[in-house]
């Protein structure tokens, strides 16, 4: 069931999406070269803390998952695709790191993801991030009144695929509100004009996950969570939470 979010519960999902935007901010400053990934765990709740909010991650466990998600943080690193816990792994020179990160505040939700390179870059993992950020923006575009969720998924689907690169089947976007995870789904290929007609009120995470090589297979790590993608090449991720509104699309977590 969708449910339609009024314009005053919107503005509420923007002061969430800005706890979430203010923190990924802060937390892709201080991820360099050595730092450790609890270091940035650890950084994040406390970041949390001084906003006055909570994870909706922290303690989570889906159906696939083994144990409940221990952190408030996913870090991703190079061949991870999401769903990465942080241990003690210092960070490279030139390791490509994807951070998703959600709060709660006021009984509302923000959820989003960035992708980054740590020190020197180099050259593919540029290009890599970069679609997916314009595949993000596709797909936000397409997000308006009247449109289909496959509108959303074509779009961004069509961004990465003309690229060359592979898209993990199975994994996509989702409706956001008083719960991380609601209806609808939003996947990361479609066909246009296909499925669910958008409304003004409904709000989204549209969160493509591109892997470099070129293929779409993918594997969960021995920790349960962590999908790895098969052919050991790196991927990027990036979210934005997005409400529909008659006056377009709002991005709730823009940084």
């Amino acid at each position: 069931m969708v449910e339609l979010k009024t314009d005053t519960a919107i503005d509420a999902m923007h002061e969430a999406g800005q706890v979430v935007a203010r923190v990924l901010t802060a937390l892709s400053k201080a991820a360099d070269v050595g730092v450790c990934l609890l270091e940035l765990d650890g950084l994040a709740r406390d970041l949390l803390r001084e906003e006055g909010a909570t994870s909706p991650f922290l303690g989570y466990r889906p159906s696939f998952a083994p144990t409940p998600f221990p952190a408030v943080l996913i870090t991703s690193v190079n061949d991870a695709i999401v769903h990465g816990i942080p241990t003690r792994y210092r960070l490279r020179d030139g390791d490509l790191l994807s951070l998703d990160f959600g709060a709660e505040l006021n009984g509302w939700v923000g959820d989003s993801a960035l992708s980054m390179i740590v020190g020197r870059p180099r050259p593919a993992d540029v290009r890599l991030i970069e679609t997916a950020e314009r595949a993000l923006a596709a797909g936000i575009e397409a997000a308006v009144v009247g449109n289909r969720i496959g509108d959303i998924a074509h779009a961004v689907g069509t961004v990465c695929r003309e690229a060359g690169y592979g898209i993990p089947d199975g994994f996509g976007g989702h409706g956001v509100g008083r719960r991380m995870h609601e209806d609808p789904s939003v996947p990361n290929e479609g066909r246009p004009g296909r499925g669910m007609r958008l409304r003004a009120g409904m709000v989204l995470a549209i969160e493509p996950m591109v892997i470099a090589g070129g293929t779409d297979g993918y594997h969960a790590a021995g920790d349960g969570w962590t999908l790895r993608t098969d052919d050991g090449s790196r991927a990027a991720h990036v979210e934005h939470t997005v409400a529909i509104t008659e006056a377009g699309p709002r991005v709730l977590t823009q940084r």
